[in-house]
Formats: C-alpha cells, sequence, structure tokens
C-alpha cells in the first residue's frame, strides 16, 4: 500500500525524557563545568515572613541568588520584589496564581497565567523576567511551546539539590541534603515561603558559611547559564 509505513518502517518513538529535553535546550537542570559555583533559587514568594530575613542573610554573605516570584504575592508585596532587585538578586516568573500547568491546559490559557505574572513583575520592578520555573515541576509540550513563542528558559533544580524544605524535614536534613550533595554548576531549590514555620533560614545559616569555606562562589541561574557549553545528565 502506497503512502504508508510497514511495521518495519514505522518512526521510532521518541521517549521524551529529561535527556531529551536537555539536549534540545528545552529545560535547564544544572550546568555541569569546570568552576566551583553554584546557583540558590527560592520559590514561592515574595512573603513579609521570610523573605527579608534571607534577603539580610544573603547580603551578609554576599550571595546572589534568583528568586521564583509568584506574581499574585509580587502584587501584595511589592517593596519585597523591589528590594531583591534593588539589591542585586535575579527575578524569575514562577505564574501568576501558583497555577499547576497540567497536560490538559491549552497554550493559551498557560500564555495568559506567564503573561499575567510578567506584566507584574515589569510594573513592579522595571524588570522583565527571561526565567520561568513550573510550580511543583510540572511541564508539558504545551508549556514548551509556549516558552518557545515567548522568549523563557525554562528552569528546574538539579535533582540531588531538592532540599525538600517546603516539607520541613528539619534544620540538619535540609542541611546535610545540600551540603554533601553539592557539585559544580548545582541549581539548588529552596523556598522562599513554605506553610507553616520555614526552616529554610536556620539552615541557609549553615548553609551559606559552610559553602564559601569548601570554595564555592553563588551566582543568579542567568549567571550560570552562560558557563553552558554542552547539556549532560550527571550519572
Amino acid at each position: 500500500m502506497t503512502g504508508t509505513l510497514s511495521h518495519a518502517q514505522e518512526a521510532p518513538l521518541i521517549n521524551k525524557n529529561r535527556y531529551y529535553y536537555e539536549k534540545r535546550g528545552d529545560i535547564v537542570w544544572e550546568v555541569p563545568n569546570s568552576e566551583k559555583i553554584i546557583a540558590l533559587t527560592f520559590d514561592d514568594g515574595p512573603d513579609p515572613e521570610d523573605t527579608p530575613t534571607i534577603l539580610d542573610l544573603l547580603a551578609q554573605y554576599q550571595v546572589k541568588a534568583t528568586f521564583f516570584v509568584v506574581g499574585k504575592k509580587v502584587d501584595m508585596y511589592p517593596e519585597l520584589a523591589k528590594r531583591e532587585v534593588f539589591e542585586g538578586h535575579e527575578l524569575a516568573n514562577h505564574t501568576y496564581n501558583h497555577l499547576y500547568i497540567n497536560k490538559r491546559m491549552t497554550e493559551d490559557s498557560i500564555h495568559k497565567e506567564i503573561l499575567k505574572a510578567e506584566q507584574t513583575i515589569i510594573n513592579t520592578t522595571g524588570f522583565k523576567p527571561h526565567l520561568f520555573r513550573p510550580p511543583g515541576g510540572f511541564y508539558s509540550e504545551n508549556l514548551i511551546h509556549v516558552l518557545q513563542k515567548t522568549g523563557y528558559q525554562m528552569i528546574m533544580w538539579s535533582w540531588h539539590q531538592d532540599s525538600k524544605d517546603w516539607n520541613r524535614p528539619g534544620v540538619d536534613r535540609i542541611v546535610s541534603s545540600v551540603i554533601q550533595k553539592t557539585r559544580n554548576g548545582d541549581i539548588v531549590l529552596l523556598h522562599d515561603y513554605v506553610e507553616g514555620e520555614t526552616q529554610t533560614i536556620e539552615a541557609l545559616k549553615q548553609i551559606l558559611p559552610q559553602l564559601k569555606a569548601k570554595g564555592y562562589r553563588f551566582v543568579t541561574v542567568s549567571e550560570l547559564l552562560t558557563y553552558r557549553k554542552t547539556t549532560t545528565v550527571k550519572k
């Protein structure tokens, strides 16, 4: 039968796993390189209880970080977002409503959610974000298409650097999770908002001086991306 493929000729199925998206450059989990640099990232803020103290600690240790902010919280606490930018940190898009992006969401609905957060960040700080992290780490083909069209780079985090601080596992566990697993080019996931009393702040009081003592330099995600040459998955 002309115009059709036989069973033997059928195109192979593509396994759209991390390696697939990483190789294409659609998603970044980390940037392996020879420099002792890492990027601290904070999700879900700004928050009036935790963000100011975290900013104070970052200033104390002369550390720059990337804040994946929720648009509606920027609307609620604009001065905190302004402070983050003023103190040299990077703001990134984390949706307007902290929306989990499932596979059934249309590109139009995803675009509206991202654009609303973007406009809020621009109107508040004058800074236009170009990095995006989906809440919960959930992503889809539709999301990737939207980000390609709008010029965003999707940023996740190193699989071995999910501190799970959102779940409040204990300060010592957060500290050991970060310190013992640190590698060059890591992207570390932390939160400047958690439900209940945060353990992140006490953990940072140990993480920051210990990693600096080991010779690590903290950079924003955008700076880390400048070290990207080839993308490889760490085994």
